[in-house]
């Protein structure tokens, strides 16, 4: 498989209409240089809900009334270009509460979800967001794989938990306003792929954007990372762009380099998972 992670340059954007047709570009740039499955980042689509000012309450809303509208935009794009897309995530209704969600978009019309499971501060006291349904796996040509949006990506355990149901690619979508809340996603990217033995996939929203209240500041880089180990790049970086600079990385990647690592690696991290945690028991000092 040949993976695309687009940085997301946050701009000004005049509606749904205005945002699809920047998502095609970045697509066609993608399947231009052979990506089989093509990534963005968290809320990247929430710039059509942005107005002349920042209005968290008002851009939530056009957010939520616009998500069926992106998504089918997001559809056509995956099927004009044949390729496996997760354009973003969306605040998305359900019944009473909103959900953080992120559409995965076969090339066939096929579409699958993932909630984000675990909020951040802001999205649970500023916003309202609840928390979604647990980590699950999507069956693609090329094997299983999962979801982890931003922070969920920082909880261990959510992760362990597609790769024991077979997921070898972990797509992280995130948003981070600060280089600290960037660091944090990075170095839990990082880390899962070193402790699964498997790939991550991060892209991330950047820019400034003071016009909008969600994403008025956006700091990170793409990136896909691996297994720190035999085959692979000394320090686990398989690809990254710059600190800050929107763009395109792209990496060949395939599960069975991961058999081959979890089998005979220096380590065997996936295998030697702790399962069930042990018992950590007060020892008193003699």
């Amino acid at each position: 498989m040949r993976i695309g992670a687009l940085a997301w340059q946050v701009a000004p954007s005049g509606g749904v209409a205005d945002w699809a047709a920047r998502l095609d570009r970045e697509v066609a740039i993608a399947k231009a240089h052979g990506a089989d499955l093509a990534m963005t980042a968290e809320y990247a689509p929430m710039e059509f809900a942005a107005g002349a000012a920042p209005d968290l309450p008002g851009e939530l809303a056009r957010a939520v009334a616009g998500a069926a509208e992106a998504v089918a935009a997001a559809h056509a794009i995956a099927a004009r270009h044949q390729i496996w897309l997760l354009p973003g995530t969306l605040p998305c209704r359900a019944g009473d509460a909103i959900y953080n969600r992120a559409p995965l978009i076969a090339p066939d019309g096929r579409i699958g979800w993932q909630d984000k499971h675990v909020m951040t501060r802001f999205e649970a006291e500023s916003w309202g967001i609840s928390a979604g349904a647990p980590p699950s796996v999507f069956a693609t040509p090329w094997g299983r794989i999962g979801i982890a949006i931003c922070f969920d990506l920082e909880f261990p355990a959510l992760v362990r938990a597609q790769v024991e149901a077979g997921a070898w690619l972990i797509l992280a979508p995130s948003c981070t306003d600060t280089v600290q809340g960037f660091n944090r996603v990075r170095i839990a990217a990082a880390a899962r792929a070193m402790e699964n033995q498997c790939f991550v996939a991060l892209a991330p929203t950047v820019g400034l954007a003071p016009w909008c209240g969600t994403l008025d500041e956006n700091h990170g880089q793409a990136g896909i990372f691996g297994p720190v180990d035999r085959g692979f790049p000394d320090d686990g970086v398989v690809a990254m762009g710059q600190m800050d600079a929107p763009g395109w990385v792209f990496a060949d990647i395939e599960a069975a380099a991961l058999g081959a690592v979890r089998q005979d690696g220096a380590v065997r991290n996936h295998l030697s998972w702790p399962a069930p945690p042990p018992a950590c028991p007060v020892v008193a000092l003699a």
